[in-house]
Protein backbone atom coordinates (compact mmCIF):
# COMPACT_ATOMS: atom_id res chain seq x y z
CA UNK A 1 0.00 0.00 0.00
CA UNK A 2 1.39 3.40 -0.98
CA UNK A 3 1.49 6.23 1.53
CA UNK A 4 1.40 9.84 0.33
CA UNK A 5 3.22 12.31 2.56
CA UNK A 6 3.15 16.07 1.97
CA UNK A 7 3.18 19.46 3.61
CA UNK A 8 -0.21 21.17 3.17
CA UNK A 9 -0.06 24.24 0.96
CA UNK A 10 -1.26 25.64 -2.36
CA UNK A 11 0.74 23.10 -4.38
CA UNK A 12 -0.63 20.14 -2.42
CA UNK A 13 -4.26 21.26 -2.02
CA UNK A 14 -5.61 18.19 -3.86
CA UNK A 15 -3.58 15.79 -1.70
CA UNK A 16 -4.77 17.59 1.45
CA UNK A 17 -8.37 17.38 0.28
CA UNK A 18 -7.91 13.66 -0.47
CA UNK A 19 -6.51 13.09 3.02
CA UNK A 20 -9.45 14.92 4.60
CA UNK A 21 -11.81 12.82 2.47
CA UNK A 22 -10.67 9.70 4.34
CA UNK A 23 -12.75 10.88 7.30
CA UNK A 24 -16.42 10.03 6.81
CA UNK A 25 -18.87 12.69 7.96
CA UNK A 26 -22.58 12.99 8.25
CA UNK A 27 -24.47 15.23 5.84
CA UNK A 28 -26.59 18.23 6.76
CA UNK A 29 -28.66 20.73 4.85
CA UNK A 30 -28.75 24.15 6.48
CA UNK A 31 -31.66 26.46 5.67
CA UNK A 32 -32.44 30.11 6.33
CA UNK A 33 -34.87 32.79 5.24
CA UNK A 34 -33.51 35.67 3.15
CA UNK A 35 -35.05 38.84 1.74
CA UNK A 36 -35.35 37.06 -1.63
CA UNK A 37 -36.80 33.80 -0.27
CA UNK A 38 -35.68 30.51 1.26
CA UNK A 39 -32.02 29.50 1.02
CA UNK A 40 -30.26 26.17 1.65
CA UNK A 41 -26.77 24.72 1.50
CA UNK A 42 -25.43 21.18 1.97
CA UNK A 43 -22.67 20.95 4.57
CA UNK A 44 -20.68 18.09 6.03
CA UNK A 45 -18.78 20.24 8.51
CA UNK A 46 -21.13 20.03 11.50
CA UNK A 47 -20.43 19.20 15.14
CA UNK A 48 -21.58 19.83 18.66
CA UNK A 49 -19.77 22.49 20.66
CA UNK A 50 -21.49 22.58 24.05
CA UNK A 51 -24.36 20.97 25.94
CA UNK A 52 -24.85 23.92 28.30
CA UNK A 53 -25.52 26.20 26.63
CA UNK A 54 -26.61 24.08 23.67
CA UNK A 55 -24.26 25.13 20.85
CA UNK A 56 -23.42 23.56 17.49
CA UNK A 57 -21.19 24.69 14.64
CA UNK A 58 -20.90 24.25 10.93
CA UNK A 59 -18.64 25.80 8.31
CA UNK A 60 -19.49 27.67 5.11
CA UNK A 61 -17.02 28.18 2.26
CA UNK A 62 -16.32 31.86 1.69
CA UNK A 63 -16.27 31.35 -2.09
CA UNK A 64 -19.85 30.03 -2.07
CA UNK A 65 -22.45 32.40 -3.51
CA UNK A 66 -24.60 31.43 -0.49
CA UNK A 67 -21.95 32.23 2.12
CA UNK A 68 -23.11 35.75 2.95
CA UNK A 69 -26.75 34.67 3.33
CA UNK A 70 -25.73 32.30 6.11
CA UNK A 71 -22.91 34.35 7.64
CA UNK A 72 -25.38 37.19 8.25
CA UNK A 73 -28.46 35.07 9.06
CA UNK A 74 -30.05 35.66 12.45
CA UNK A 75 -31.66 32.20 12.46
CA UNK A 76 -31.12 28.97 10.58
CA UNK A 77 -32.05 25.28 10.81
CA UNK A 78 -29.54 22.46 10.49
CA UNK A 79 -31.13 19.25 9.15
CA UNK A 80 -29.31 15.93 9.58
CA UNK A 81 -29.99 14.03 6.36
CA UNK A 82 -31.03 10.36 6.22
CA UNK A 83 -29.45 7.85 3.85
CA UNK A 84 -32.56 7.84 1.64
CA UNK A 85 -32.41 11.63 1.25
CA UNK A 86 -29.31 11.70 -0.96
CA UNK A 87 -31.21 13.50 -3.77
CA UNK A 88 -32.06 16.29 -1.32
CA UNK A 89 -28.42 16.67 -0.25
CA UNK A 90 -27.21 16.61 -3.87
CA UNK A 91 -29.86 19.15 -4.88
CA UNK A 92 -28.80 21.72 -2.28
CA UNK A 93 -25.12 21.07 -3.01
CA UNK A 94 -25.84 22.44 -6.51
CA UNK A 95 -28.41 25.17 -5.87
CA UNK A 96 -29.60 27.03 -2.84
CA UNK A 97 -32.83 28.74 -3.75
CA UNK A 98 -34.82 26.16 -5.74
CA UNK A 99 -37.39 24.77 -3.32
CA UNK A 100 -39.97 24.04 -6.03
CA UNK A 101 -39.79 20.22 -5.74
CA UNK A 102 -38.88 20.12 -2.03
CA UNK A 103 -41.27 19.16 0.79
CA UNK A 104 -40.88 21.99 3.31
CA UNK A 105 -42.75 24.48 5.47
CA UNK A 106 -41.62 27.78 6.98
CA UNK A 107 -41.30 27.96 10.75
CA UNK A 108 -42.61 30.95 12.73
CA UNK A 109 -39.51 32.95 11.70
CA UNK A 110 -39.80 31.95 8.02
CA UNK A 111 -36.85 29.51 8.15
CA UNK A 112 -37.48 26.55 5.83
CA UNK A 113 -38.06 23.28 7.69
CA UNK A 114 -37.42 20.20 5.54
CA UNK A 115 -39.53 17.06 5.90
CA UNK A 116 -38.17 13.63 6.73
CA UNK A 117 -34.77 14.52 8.19
CA UNK A 118 -33.23 12.42 10.99
CA UNK A 119 -32.63 15.38 13.27
CA UNK A 120 -33.04 19.13 13.19
CA UNK A 121 -31.48 21.92 15.19
CA UNK A 122 -33.27 25.28 15.07
CA UNK A 123 -30.58 27.85 15.81
CA UNK A 124 -30.10 31.47 16.71
CA UNK A 125 -26.79 32.75 15.33
CA UNK A 126 -24.33 32.94 18.22
CA UNK A 127 -21.05 33.75 16.43
CA UNK A 128 -19.31 33.80 13.08
CA UNK A 129 -15.53 33.28 13.17
CA UNK A 130 -12.98 33.43 10.35
CA UNK A 131 -11.52 30.04 9.50
CA UNK A 132 -9.23 30.40 6.49
CA UNK A 133 -11.30 29.98 3.34
CA UNK A 134 -14.40 29.17 5.44
CA UNK A 135 -16.48 30.87 8.11
CA UNK A 136 -17.17 28.96 11.32
CA UNK A 137 -20.82 29.53 12.24
CA UNK A 138 -21.83 28.81 15.83
CA UNK A 139 -25.52 28.45 16.55
CA UNK A 140 -27.40 28.43 19.84
CA UNK A 141 -29.91 25.59 19.62
CA UNK A 142 -33.38 26.82 20.52
CA UNK A 143 -35.26 23.63 19.55
CA UNK A 144 -34.18 20.18 18.44
CA UNK A 145 -35.82 16.98 17.21
CA UNK A 146 -34.71 13.53 16.10
CA UNK A 147 -36.18 10.27 14.80
CA UNK A 148 -34.86 6.76 14.13
CA UNK A 149 -32.95 5.98 10.95
CA UNK A 150 -29.53 5.78 9.34
CA UNK A 151 -27.68 8.94 8.34
CA UNK A 152 -26.31 9.82 4.94
CA UNK A 153 -22.50 9.70 4.94
CA UNK A 154 -20.01 11.68 2.85
CA UNK A 155 -16.56 10.19 2.26
CA UNK A 156 -13.96 10.59 -0.50
CA UNK A 157 -16.25 12.89 -2.45
CA UNK A 158 -19.20 10.49 -2.47
CA UNK A 159 -22.48 10.09 -0.65
CA UNK A 160 -23.30 6.68 0.83
CA UNK A 161 -25.20 4.85 3.50
CA UNK A 162 -23.79 4.10 6.91
CA UNK A 163 -22.08 0.88 5.75
CA UNK A 164 -21.89 1.73 2.05
CA UNK A 165 -18.51 3.47 1.74
CA UNK A 166 -15.09 1.82 1.87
Amino acid sequence: MTETRFIPGPDTARAFRDALGCFATGVTVVTTATATGPMAITASSFTSVSLDPALVLWCAAKHSLRHDSFATARRYAIHVIGEKQQPLAAHFARTGNDFSAIDWVPDAEGVPILSGCLARFDCLAEACHPGGDHSILVGRVLHAMHRPGQGLIYKRGQFGGFFGLD
